[in-house]
């Protein structure tokens, strides 16, 4: 795919390379297109090398080529980060003053902004309108990250990380649209990871999840728009998300009342956590030793069902008009296939639409890519293809809407 980096004059720009490099390193053509300020902070040839491309910023070199023009029409995508609120403000107006501007006028790809500023600068009112202008236009403007800024300020205005930029981006080439912001003013829980219920301070009983379908969920959502509330149990190594309001918990006793708490007044759950379905009755005060006092068995008892315990407060009208997704990782046996343990499963716990992923080596856990199934308490069946996580939760959430609205 032929990607154009477009890259703005702030001091983010130097994420701007991880980027590039992360586009390369996937096997894509990369055109960089910075600034004249952009420059100021990153120099033409640390771009060069990366891309493997010419870099310019004016209309008037490789005048025969018409780049101003070409460059935007041969596009898959184009990304622009840092987006600062003077470049996506010369966007969102129509200028075409220099070689980027100009290639956003002629491309009719995917754009994806991922914003970079000040808070103050982030919250104007000329960049909130400037924003909804680049939306209506068709393009993706990313809801930037909350943290350090330059000097001691802190606040919404960070650039995202580079990994969730690429994610978001392969997203839109895998999708071949731009995200819809149909969740706007939506509250969504998301429930992410695996519980880990303790044996002694030691060890756990655990299971395989990374985490990494409900962090994609939890990412797609605040992405269309929602204010996300992600409850993540195990999940070692993960980056939270932009613009996402993350809480941790352990046990699967502790996700219970985090999604309780947070449930309420919600639009949506979205269960994607892998809950412990059971605990040791008893947990050593001390780490259990090897030798005469050993165990020979450890007693277990249930964890208490959270995705049945939603749909039940809902029908006792605790939840209101509450949508509820679950997952279910599934295997087949002698008793049926994936699909009918999971058909059974959804009758069972009453959600209103189930993820259903065969997992097993090389599947589902731990790993970066996903399929399945989406099965409807209306009867309807989804296949949901091959491809990353990412890809699945928009595709989970385009369900999911209609049934908000």
């Amino acid at each position: 795919m032929r990607i154009v980096v477009g890259v703005g004059g702030g001091i983010a720009a130097y994420k701007a390379c991880s980027l590039v490099r992360k586009f390369t390193e996937t096997g894509h053509d990369v055109r960089v297109i910075p600034t004249e300020s952009a420059l100021q902070f990153v120099g033409k040839a640390t771009f060069e090398a990366l891309s493997g491309n010419p870099v310019h910023t004016g209309v008037f070199a490789d005048v025969p080529e018409v780049p101003h023009v070409r460059i935007g029409q041969e596009a898959d995508l184009v990304v622009i980060a840092p987006a600062t609120a003077d470049l996506m403000a010369r966007a969102a107006s129509g200028r075409a003053d220099d070689l980027l501007t100009a290639t956003l006028l002629t491309a009719r790809c995917p754009v994806v902004f991922a914003p970079a500023m000040h808070t103050e600068m982030w919250e104007h009112p000329a960049t909130v309108a400037n924003v909804a202008t680049l939306r209506a236009h068709g393009s993706t403007v990313m809801e930037p990250a909350s943290g350090r800024l330059t000097g001691a300020d802190t606040g919404p205005g960070r650039l995202p990380e580079p990994e969730e930029i690429f994610a978001l981006a392969s997203l839109l080439l895998e999708r071949s649209d731009a995200l819809p912001r149909d969740l706007e003013g939506r509250r969504v829980v998301v429930s992410a990871g695996g519980t880990r219920e303790p044996l002694d301070p030691v060890r756990f009983l655990g299971n395989r999840s990374s985490g990494k379908q409900g962090y994609a969920m939890a990412r797609v959502a605040a992405q269309r728009g929602a204010q996300v509330t992600l409850i993540a149990g195990n999940t070692i190594g993960l980056e939270p998300p932009a613009a996402v309001e993350v809480v941790h918990v352990t046990t699967a006793e502790q996700m219970g009342t985090a999604v309780d708490k947070h449930s309420a007044g919600a639009d949506a759950v979205i269960m994607a956590a892998a809950v412990a379905d059971f605990r040791p009755v008893n947990v050593a005060a001390a780490k259990i030793k090897k030798g005469a006092h050993e165990p020979n068995s450890i007693e277990l008892t249930k964890n208490r069902d959270i995705l049945a315990g939603l749909v039940q407060a809902r029908r006792d009208g605790q939840l209101g008009g509450l949508a509820i997704v679950g997952f279910a990782a599934e295997t087949g046996d002698e008793h049926g296939d994936v699909l009918t343990h999971a058909r059974a499963k959804l009758a069972r716990k009453g959600c209103d639409l189930l993820v259903v992923n065969a997992v097993g080596e090389g599947k589902a856990f731990e790993v970066d890519n996903n399929d399945g199934w989406l099965l409807g308490a209306d009867g309807t069946e989804q296949a949901l293809d091959h491809g990353s996580k990412a890809l699945l939760a928009s595709r989970v959430l385009d369900a999911l809407g209609p049934l908000l609205r």
